[in-house]
């Protein structure tokens, strides 16, 4: 168990991260997860219903919506409706842009 100084240490370094700092690391938790890996393979090939990424995960409605709010908050997918659909997309052109940023943060230089 970490001491509470260790804590505070901790939570006053992530206050003092950067903006960028704040966004890879939504960017990366966002990926953390193994359902929401499977989510982001599934619109990789093409748009998908709420329905279909319930058929392919195998959750329920409120679990899938949860996991789409969190792709969502991160940038990762946008969403529009279609009558009573929910049409997700994969925006691809934000994991260029993290990926791009990582690597400035990191010091790794942008390639071309």
């Amino acid at each position: 168990m970490p001491s509470r100084a260790r804590i505070r240490s901790t939570i006053a370094s992530y206050g003092q991260a950067s903006e960028s700092m704040r966004e890879l690391r939504a960017f990366h938790k966002a990926l953390a997860d193994v359902t929401r890996l499977r989510m982001v393979e599934r619109l990789a090939g093409s748009s998908a219903t709420v329905t279909e990424l319930i058929e392919h995960v195998q959750l329920s409605q409120p679990l899938v919506s949860w996991h789409l709010r969190t792709l969502k908050a991160a940038g990762l997918v946008e969403t529009r409706r279609s009558g009573r659909e929910v049409i997700c997309s994969l925006r691809a052109e934000a994991f260029a842009r993290y990926a791009k940023r990582q690597r400035e943060l990191l010091g790794l230089g942008v390639s071309s």
